[in-house]
Parts: C-alpha cells; sequence; structure tokens
C-alpha cells in the first residue's frame, strides 16, 4: 500500500505544473484615452452620436449612432497579460459578419515604428477574455483597442497583472488633430470585417497616422442633413470624405447631396471634400439591373461634381471605384459587403487622395 502511495505521488510531482494565472486589477476605459469621436457630449460614453440628436434623427440613424464603430481607447502598460472585460449595448448578431466584428474587440500595440495587431478575444456570454502577449511585459508600451463596428460598447475595463501599470496614453498616434471625417454606409460602418481593426476606416487611420472619424450608418447614408451639421461643427476638420452613393437612389442624390455639401462648405470653404463612387458590385458583371442601377448611381454623383465644378467650388476630388473590387470578385462576402480583401482594396484606392491632402494639413 506504502509503495503504491509513493508511486502515484511520484507520478503527481512528475506532471508539468500548470502556469498560474495572474490576479487582475481592472481600470474603466473610460478613465483611458478615448479617441474616434465627433464629438465629446456623444449619448453614451462609447457611442457616436451627441444626446441633442435623439428623437431629432431618425430612429434606425439613432440606433445605428449607438455603435462604436471606429471608437478606440489608447492606454500605456508594462504588463505581458490583459484581460479585456467588456459589455454590449444591444448583443446584436448578423448573418453575414462574425460576432468579432459585430460586437468584439481588437487589440493593438505600437511595434517598431507602426500599429501591429495582438489578437481579439472571443465574444462569449460573459466577456472577460485574457489576451497574454509575454513577450511584451516589463517595457512600458503603446496599445490600442479598436471597439464593436454593429454594437456598442456599454462597459469596458482592461486588466492587468496586480504588480502593473496601466494608464492614459498621450503619445499622438493616430493624429488627431484635423481628422479625416468619413460620412458613408453599412461598408464604411464596417459590414463585414473580421474583427474591429480590419474595418475600412480603422485600416485607413493605420495608413494615413491619422485619426478618421467613422460615421458610417448601416443602410441609412441618405443624406441627413441634421448629420451634415453635425460634420460641420467640428472645429477644426482634415478633410470631408462623401462615401453614401451606395444606399442613395440617382433622383436623392440630385435632391439632396448639393445641400448637404453646402452645410460642410458654409462651416469650413477651405476643407478638402472628397466624394467616393459606389462600388462596381460582382453581381455587375452577371446582372443587368444590377449593372445599370450601380452606374446610374454613380453617373448621378459625377454630374453633382460637375455642376460643384462649375459652380467654382475648390478643393474637391472624385474618387473612381474601379478599381476597388477585383475583378476575381473575393472582395466581399454575399456580392455587397466587403470582406477583410475587400476593405484592403477600399484602403488602397482611398490611400493616395487622402495621403496628399493630409500631407498638406
Amino acid at each position: 500500500m506504502r509503495k503504491i502511495t509513493f508511486l502515484l505521488l511520484l507520478a503527481m510531482l512528475s506532471l508539468p505544473m500548470a502556469a498560474s494565472e495572474p490576479e487582475y486589477v481592472y481600470t474603466d476605459a473610460r478613465t483611458l484615452t478615448v479617441g474616434g469621436k465627433i464629438c465629446e457630449d456623444t449619448y453614451e460614453p462609447f457611442s457616436r452620436l451627441p444626446a441633442r440628436l435623439k428623437g431629432v434623427s431618425r430612429d434606425p440613424v439613432w440606433t445605428l449612432g449607438r455603435c462604436s464603430s471606429g471608437l478606440y481607447v489608447k492606454f500605456v502598460s508594462d504588463a505581458g497579460d490583459f484581460k479585456l472585460r467588456w459589455s454590449s449595448t444591444m448583443n446584436r448578431s448578423l448573418q453575414n459578419m462574425a460576432a468579432i466584428g459585430v460586437r468584439g474587440l481588437a487589440l493593438y500595440v505600437f511595434d517598431k515604428g507602426e500599429w501591429v495587431y495582438v489578437g481579439a478575444p472571443k465574444v462569449l456570454a460573459e466577456n472577460d477574455f485574457r489576451l497574454p502577449c509575454r513577450k511584451l511585459a516589463g517595457q512600458m508600451r503603446e496599445y490600442l483597442v479598436y471597439l464593436s463596428l454593429y454594437d456598442g460598447v456599454k462597459t469596458f475595463e482592461i486588466g492587468v497583472p496586480v504588480d502593473c501599470t496601466i494608464k492614459p496614453s498621450g503619445f499622438d498616434s493616430p493624429r488627431r488633430e484635423n481628422p479625416v471625417i468619413i460620412y458613408g454606409t453599412s461598408i464604411l460602418q464596417g459590414a463585414s470585417a473580421s474583427h474591429p481593426g480590419m474595418a475600412g476606416t480603422n485600416m485607413l487611420s493605420r495608413k494615413l497616422d491619422r485619426e478618421v472619424i467613422n460615421l458610417g450608418f448601416s443602410g441609412n447614408a441618405l443624406l441627413d442633413y441634421e448629420i451634415a451639421e453635425l460634420m460641420a461643427a467640428y472645429p477644426t476638420p482634415g478633410v470631408y470624405v462623401m462615401d453614401n452613393i451606395p444606399n442613395g437612389s440617382p433622383e436623392l442624390t440630385h435632391e439632396k447631396l448639393g445641400n448637404f455639401v453646402k452645410i460642410l462648405r458654409d462651416a469650413h470653404p477651405e476643407t478638402p471634400i472628397v466624394f467616393v463612387e459606389g462600388p462596381m458590385y460582382p453581381g455587375v458583371r452577371f446582372d443587368t439591373g444590377r449593372d445599370t442601377f450601380a452606374n446610374s448611381r454613380n453617373e448621378a454623383l459625377r454630374e453633382e461634381f460637375a455642376k460643384f465644378r462649375k459652380a467654382g467650388m475648390k478643393n474637391i476630388y472624385l474618387v473612381s471605384s474601379a478599381k476597388m473590387l477585383q475583378d476575381d470578385n473575393i472582395g466581399t462576402i454575399e456580392g455587397t459587403h466587403f470582406t477583410d480583401i475587400g476593405f484592403t482594396n477600399w484602403t488602397e484606392v482611398l490611400y493616395p487622395t487622402l495621403n496628399k491632402l493630409c500631407r498638406k494639413l
């Protein structure tokens, strides 16, 4: 009997010891550095529209404005182990988008002169997920967490081991002065990126090293004038981008685009305005009706752009969508909304124009 007990004890001691999880101290993300917002007086800490638009904006615009797309939290820490603990505002699910993109988060670290992806926590019933990155421990580094694209972040805390430090970031990357402010559709909001860091506006922000404010409203970029007024109220816009064409009919473009742009121009006469054609989706190759509609929407934009030029409006630019989706048609998930490849293409198409304009700021 003693021999058996001794052998069992010996076997237990020979097993590898599981690494014990450290004790964490949590910090409310609201006390860190929050970026990507069009204004500070938003209805909720991590939403996009100000409280004053409640009851003013159409209900779909208001609901989509509660999503956190384009928002991020930055901090400095010497930890090599993080826990992200958050709750979602609406707990939404979409058929054409991964849960991590809809209501998840994505962690990046600034390394060797650029923001580098660390990982994205799984989206579970209880979102308290550990992201170990032990090689980064012991040195104060800059971190950035992109927030959910198609849901709101209601509460958000970041945990670090009890013997580590976490504090707000004063590092100006992406540069926050003179941001790019983009208005657009479901694609702009982030459908259907694999995780928040792969949304087009977030990719563009990293590539430009400039804050990009996301005013994408899925299915509802219908040139609502209160959104133009919100954009115009920003004191120091760097560039305005109008990427709304996929949601609007040619008639809507002719009816409202001129007034929308006038609101921006009256407030900021010299700020560049970039107009983006709607994508030529894979279906236009095979569907005559879709081809006709897509071309008619872009033609309406070209006609309005020509009117602006004829009227003497300066500092306006038109970006073609001809190369936005490649011939192999792998840039969309269901023929409309972008995969990560589609967002990469979108970023590459917009980058040359926006980079030239941002370098002048």
